[in-house]
Protein backbone atom coordinates (compact mmCIF):
# COMPACT_ATOMS: atom_id res chain seq x y z
CA UNK A 1 0.00 0.00 0.00
CA UNK A 2 2.83 2.42 0.86
CA UNK A 3 4.33 2.41 -2.70
CA UNK A 4 0.84 3.13 -4.07
CA UNK A 5 0.40 6.08 -1.72
CA UNK A 6 3.82 7.34 -2.77
CA UNK A 7 2.79 7.14 -6.42
CA UNK A 8 -0.50 8.93 -5.71
CA UNK A 9 1.41 11.77 -4.07
CA UNK A 10 3.84 11.88 -7.01
CA UNK A 11 1.03 11.98 -9.58
CA UNK A 12 -0.74 14.72 -7.65
CA UNK A 13 2.42 16.83 -7.45
CA UNK A 14 3.29 16.11 -11.11
CA UNK A 15 -0.11 17.28 -12.34
CA UNK A 16 -0.01 20.43 -10.18
CA UNK A 17 3.65 21.36 -10.86
CA UNK A 18 3.87 20.29 -14.50
CA UNK A 19 7.19 18.41 -14.47
CA UNK A 20 9.19 15.83 -12.55
CA UNK A 21 11.75 18.50 -11.68
CA UNK A 22 9.17 20.79 -10.09
CA UNK A 23 7.36 17.89 -8.42
CA UNK A 24 10.62 16.59 -6.96
CA UNK A 25 11.32 20.00 -5.40
CA UNK A 26 7.88 20.00 -3.78
CA UNK A 27 8.30 16.46 -2.43
CA UNK A 28 11.98 16.91 -1.45
CA UNK A 29 13.13 14.00 -3.62
CA UNK A 30 15.21 13.71 -6.77
CA UNK A 31 13.46 13.52 -10.18
CA UNK A 32 15.03 10.10 -10.77
CA UNK A 33 13.59 8.78 -7.50
CA UNK A 34 10.09 9.93 -8.46
CA UNK A 35 10.41 8.45 -11.95
CA UNK A 36 11.66 5.13 -10.58
CA UNK A 37 8.78 4.88 -8.07
CA UNK A 38 6.15 5.47 -10.76
CA UNK A 39 7.84 3.11 -13.21
CA UNK A 40 8.06 0.34 -10.59
CA UNK A 41 4.30 0.48 -9.92
CA UNK A 42 3.63 0.43 -13.66
CA UNK A 43 5.80 -2.66 -13.96
CA UNK A 44 4.30 -4.39 -10.93
CA UNK A 45 0.70 -3.86 -12.12
CA UNK A 46 1.46 -4.12 -15.85
CA UNK A 47 -0.16 -0.74 -16.54
CA UNK A 48 0.95 2.58 -18.05
CA UNK A 49 0.29 5.75 -16.06
CA UNK A 50 2.42 8.19 -18.05
CA UNK A 51 3.09 8.57 -21.75
CA UNK A 52 6.79 9.41 -21.99
CA UNK A 53 7.03 9.58 -25.79
CA UNK A 54 7.08 13.37 -25.92
CA UNK A 55 9.25 16.07 -24.36
CA UNK A 56 7.15 15.93 -21.18
CA UNK A 57 5.38 12.98 -19.66
CA UNK A 58 1.60 13.05 -20.12
CA UNK A 59 -1.07 11.20 -18.20
CA UNK A 60 -2.64 8.21 -19.89
CA UNK A 61 -6.36 7.46 -19.36
CA UNK A 62 -5.33 5.04 -16.61
CA UNK A 63 -3.07 7.69 -15.11
CA UNK A 64 -5.86 10.29 -15.12
CA UNK A 65 -8.21 7.84 -13.41
CA UNK A 66 -5.63 7.00 -10.75
CA UNK A 67 -4.92 10.71 -10.25
CA UNK A 68 -8.61 11.52 -9.75
CA UNK A 69 -9.40 8.59 -7.46
CA UNK A 70 -6.04 8.91 -5.75
CA UNK A 71 -6.74 12.44 -4.64
CA UNK A 72 -9.83 11.19 -2.84
CA UNK A 73 -7.68 8.56 -1.11
CA UNK A 74 -5.02 11.11 -0.18
CA UNK A 75 -7.69 13.38 1.32
CA UNK A 76 -9.07 10.47 3.33
CA UNK A 77 -5.60 9.53 4.57
CA UNK A 78 -4.90 13.14 5.52
CA UNK A 79 -8.16 13.39 7.47
CA UNK A 80 -7.43 10.06 9.15
CA UNK A 81 -4.03 11.31 10.25
CA UNK A 82 -5.59 14.50 11.68
CA UNK A 83 -8.23 12.45 13.46
CA UNK A 84 -5.63 10.15 14.99
CA UNK A 85 -3.66 13.14 16.28
CA UNK A 86 -6.78 14.79 17.72
CA UNK A 87 -7.85 11.57 19.43
CA UNK A 88 -4.39 11.22 20.92
CA UNK A 89 -4.63 14.80 22.20
CA UNK A 90 -7.95 14.04 23.92
CA UNK A 91 -10.60 15.02 21.39
CA UNK A 92 -13.47 12.52 21.23
CA UNK A 93 -14.20 10.64 18.02
CA UNK A 94 -17.93 11.21 18.65
CA UNK A 95 -19.80 13.40 21.12
CA UNK A 96 -23.44 12.67 21.93
CA UNK A 97 -25.29 15.71 23.24
CA UNK A 98 -28.67 15.21 24.88
CA UNK A 99 -30.93 18.23 24.51
CA UNK A 100 -34.01 18.58 26.71
CA UNK A 101 -37.11 19.38 24.70
CA UNK A 102 -37.60 22.65 26.61
CA UNK A 103 -34.21 23.91 25.41
CA UNK A 104 -34.24 26.25 22.36
CA UNK A 105 -32.16 24.13 19.97
CA UNK A 106 -31.73 27.03 17.51
CA UNK A 107 -29.30 28.62 19.98
CA UNK A 108 -26.91 25.69 19.45
CA UNK A 109 -26.63 26.27 15.68
CA UNK A 110 -23.95 29.01 15.94
CA UNK A 111 -21.98 26.84 18.36
CA UNK A 112 -22.16 23.87 15.97
CA UNK A 113 -20.77 26.05 13.18
CA UNK A 114 -18.02 27.42 15.42
CA UNK A 115 -17.10 23.94 16.66
CA UNK A 116 -16.74 22.49 13.17
CA UNK A 117 -14.57 25.39 12.04
CA UNK A 118 -11.83 24.15 14.37
CA UNK A 119 -12.66 20.61 15.51
CA UNK A 120 -14.20 18.78 12.56
CA UNK A 121 -12.69 15.41 13.57
CA UNK A 122 -15.31 14.98 16.32
CA UNK A 123 -18.67 13.82 15.02
CA UNK A 124 -21.64 15.40 16.79
CA UNK A 125 -24.84 13.50 17.52
CA UNK A 126 -27.86 15.14 19.14
CA UNK A 127 -30.61 13.25 20.93
CA UNK A 128 -33.83 14.46 22.54
CA UNK A 129 -35.03 14.04 26.12
CA UNK A 130 -37.94 15.16 28.30
CA UNK A 131 -38.01 15.51 32.12
CA UNK A 132 -36.32 12.49 33.74
CA UNK A 133 -35.34 11.17 30.32
CA UNK A 134 -32.66 13.83 29.95
CA UNK A 135 -30.83 12.84 33.14
CA UNK A 136 -31.38 9.16 32.35
CA UNK A 137 -29.67 9.55 28.97
CA UNK A 138 -26.60 10.81 30.80
CA UNK A 139 -26.55 8.31 33.67
CA UNK A 140 -27.18 5.33 31.38
CA UNK A 141 -24.45 6.33 28.94
CA UNK A 142 -26.65 7.30 26.00
CA UNK A 143 -25.33 10.88 26.12
CA UNK A 144 -21.94 12.37 26.98
CA UNK A 145 -23.37 15.76 27.90
CA UNK A 146 -26.93 17.01 28.42
CA UNK A 147 -28.31 20.52 28.10
CA UNK A 148 -31.48 22.00 29.59
CA UNK A 149 -32.25 19.15 32.01
CA UNK A 150 -34.76 19.97 34.74
CA UNK A 151 -35.27 18.58 38.26
CA UNK A 152 -32.42 17.65 40.57
CA UNK A 153 -29.19 16.25 39.06
CA UNK A 154 -27.86 12.80 40.02
CA UNK A 155 -25.83 12.54 43.23
CA UNK A 156 -23.17 10.23 41.77
CA UNK A 157 -19.61 11.56 41.59
CA UNK A 158 -19.36 10.13 38.07
CA UNK A 159 -21.29 13.11 36.76
CA UNK A 160 -20.65 16.82 36.85
CA UNK A 161 -23.26 19.51 36.45
CA UNK A 162 -23.72 23.27 36.50
CA UNK A 163 -26.89 25.30 36.76
CA UNK A 164 -27.78 27.23 33.62
CA UNK A 165 -30.37 29.27 35.48
CA UNK A 166 -34.15 29.00 35.73
CA UNK A 167 -36.68 28.41 32.99
CA UNK A 168 -39.71 30.68 33.32
CA UNK A 169 -42.98 28.90 32.60
CA UNK A 170 -46.39 30.49 32.06
CA UNK A 171 -49.88 29.01 32.27
CA UNK A 172 -51.59 29.72 28.95
CA UNK A 173 -54.84 29.00 27.14
CA UNK A 174 -56.37 29.95 23.82
CA UNK A 175 -58.70 33.01 23.86
CA UNK A 176 -61.68 30.75 23.11
CA UNK A 177 -60.86 28.27 25.89
CA UNK A 178 -63.30 28.38 28.87
CA UNK A 179 -60.48 29.25 31.29
CA UNK A 180 -59.77 32.45 29.35
CA UNK A 181 -62.89 34.01 30.91
CA UNK A 182 -62.30 32.76 34.45
CA UNK A 183 -61.33 35.27 37.13
CA UNK A 184 -57.67 35.28 38.16
CA UNK A 185 -55.86 33.83 39.93
CA UNK A 186 -57.11 30.42 38.86
CA UNK A 187 -57.25 27.75 41.55
CA UNK A 188 -56.61 24.04 41.16
CA UNK A 189 -60.26 23.14 41.54
CA UNK A 190 -61.13 25.19 38.44
CA UNK A 191 -58.10 24.12 36.40
CA UNK A 192 -58.65 20.39 36.84
CA UNK A 193 -62.09 20.65 35.25
CA UNK A 194 -60.34 21.10 31.92
CA UNK A 195 -58.04 18.91 29.88
CA UNK A 196 -54.29 19.43 30.29
CA UNK A 197 -51.77 19.10 27.47
CA UNK A 198 -48.51 17.56 28.72
CA UNK A 199 -45.28 16.30 27.20
CA UNK A 200 -44.47 12.69 28.06
CA UNK A 201 -41.39 11.83 30.10
CA UNK A 202 -38.81 9.96 27.99
CA UNK A 203 -37.33 8.14 31.00
CA UNK A 204 -37.30 4.40 30.38
CA UNK A 205 -35.92 2.91 33.58
CA UNK A 206 -37.32 5.28 36.20
CA UNK A 207 -40.98 6.05 36.81
CA UNK A 208 -42.21 8.74 34.43
CA UNK A 209 -42.84 12.24 35.72
CA UNK A 210 -45.98 14.24 35.00
CA UNK A 211 -45.63 17.25 37.29
CA UNK A 212 -48.10 19.36 35.34
CA UNK A 213 -51.13 17.06 35.76
CA UNK A 214 -53.43 17.59 38.72
CA UNK A 215 -55.15 14.69 40.49
CA UNK A 216 -58.11 13.42 38.48
CA UNK A 217 -57.38 15.86 35.63
CA UNK A 218 -57.96 14.62 32.09
CA UNK A 219 -54.86 14.96 29.92
CA UNK A 220 -53.48 14.50 26.43
CA UNK A 221 -49.83 13.41 26.43
CA UNK A 222 -47.75 14.45 23.42
CA UNK A 223 -44.14 13.88 22.40
CA UNK A 224 -42.72 17.43 22.28
CA UNK A 225 -43.39 21.03 23.29
CA UNK A 226 -44.03 22.17 19.72
CA UNK A 227 -47.02 19.81 19.55
CA UNK A 228 -48.16 20.88 23.02
CA UNK A 229 -48.03 24.51 21.87
CA UNK A 230 -50.10 23.76 18.77
CA UNK A 231 -52.79 21.92 20.74
CA UNK A 232 -53.06 24.69 23.30
CA UNK A 233 -53.37 27.32 20.57
CA UNK A 234 -56.17 25.23 19.08
CA UNK A 235 -57.98 25.33 22.43
CA UNK A 236 -57.86 21.57 23.04
CA UNK A 237 -56.30 21.95 26.46
CA UNK A 238 -54.43 24.10 28.95
CA UNK A 239 -51.07 24.02 30.64
CA UNK A 240 -47.67 25.56 31.20
CA UNK A 241 -45.22 26.48 28.44
CA UNK A 242 -41.72 27.99 28.55
CA UNK A 243 -42.12 31.75 28.27
CA UNK A 244 -39.61 32.02 25.42
CA UNK A 245 -41.73 29.55 23.42
CA UNK A 246 -45.10 31.13 24.24
CA UNK A 247 -44.18 34.83 24.14
CA UNK A 248 -44.69 35.35 20.40
CA UNK A 249 -48.18 33.88 20.63
CA UNK A 250 -48.99 35.89 23.73
CA UNK A 251 -47.99 39.04 21.85
CA UNK A 252 -50.16 38.13 18.86
CA UNK A 253 -53.16 37.18 21.00
CA UNK A 254 -53.14 33.52 19.95
CA UNK A 255 -52.61 32.63 23.63
CA UNK A 256 -53.59 34.27 26.90
CA UNK A 257 -51.51 34.09 30.08
CA UNK A 258 -53.47 33.27 33.25
CA UNK A 259 -52.26 33.69 36.82
CA UNK A 260 -52.61 30.66 39.08
CA UNK A 261 -52.94 30.50 42.86
CA UNK A 262 -49.65 29.69 44.62
CA UNK A 263 -47.85 29.17 41.32
CA UNK A 264 -44.08 29.08 41.10
CA UNK A 265 -43.02 30.09 37.63
CA UNK A 266 -39.34 29.13 37.60
CA UNK A 267 -37.81 25.69 37.14
CA UNK A 268 -34.05 25.14 37.73
CA UNK A 269 -32.26 24.01 34.58
CA UNK A 270 -28.91 22.25 34.30
CA UNK A 271 -26.10 21.21 32.04
CA UNK A 272 -24.56 17.86 32.98
CA UNK A 273 -21.68 15.71 31.75
CA UNK A 274 -19.94 12.40 32.39
CA UNK A 275 -16.78 13.13 34.39
CA UNK A 276 -15.31 9.70 33.60
CA UNK A 277 -15.47 9.99 29.80
CA UNK A 278 -15.33 13.77 29.24
CA UNK A 279 -12.67 14.80 26.76
CA UNK A 280 -11.76 18.09 25.11
CA UNK A 281 -14.90 18.23 22.96
CA UNK A 282 -17.14 17.79 26.00
CA UNK A 283 -15.22 20.52 27.82
CA UNK A 284 -15.49 22.83 24.80
CA UNK A 285 -19.26 22.48 24.63
CA UNK A 286 -19.67 22.87 28.37
CA UNK A 287 -17.63 26.09 28.43
CA UNK A 288 -19.28 27.57 25.35
CA UNK A 289 -22.83 26.87 26.56
CA UNK A 290 -22.16 28.33 30.00
CA UNK A 291 -20.60 31.45 28.47
CA UNK A 292 -23.26 31.99 25.79
CA UNK A 293 -25.22 35.20 26.36
CA UNK A 294 -28.20 34.12 24.23
CA UNK A 295 -28.66 30.97 26.32
CA UNK A 296 -28.22 32.97 29.52
CA UNK A 297 -31.01 35.26 28.30
CA UNK A 298 -33.46 32.36 28.21
CA UNK A 299 -32.60 31.11 31.69
CA UNK A 300 -33.08 33.96 34.14
CA UNK A 301 -31.18 33.57 37.42
CA UNK A 302 -34.31 33.75 39.59
CA UNK A 303 -37.01 31.57 41.10
CA UNK A 304 -36.92 29.12 43.95
CA UNK A 305 -36.53 25.96 41.86
CA UNK A 306 -40.00 24.48 42.36
CA UNK A 307 -42.15 23.13 39.56
CA UNK A 308 -44.94 25.24 38.13
CA UNK A 309 -47.75 23.05 39.41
Amino acid sequence: MKPLLDVLMILDALEKEGSFAAASAKLYKTPSALSYTVHKLESDLNIQLLDRSGHRAKFTRTGKMLLEKGREILHTVHELEKQAIKLHEGWENELIIGVDDTFPFSLLAPLIELFYQHHSVTRLKFINGVLGGSWEALTQGRADIIVGAMHEPPSSSEFGFSRLGDLEQVFVVAPHHPLALEEEPLNRRIIKRYRAIVVGDTAQAAASTASQILDEQEAITVFDFKTKLELQISGLGCGYLPRYLAQRFLDSGALIEKKVVAQTLFEPVWIGWNEQTAGLASAWWRDEILANSAIAGVYAKSGDGKSAI
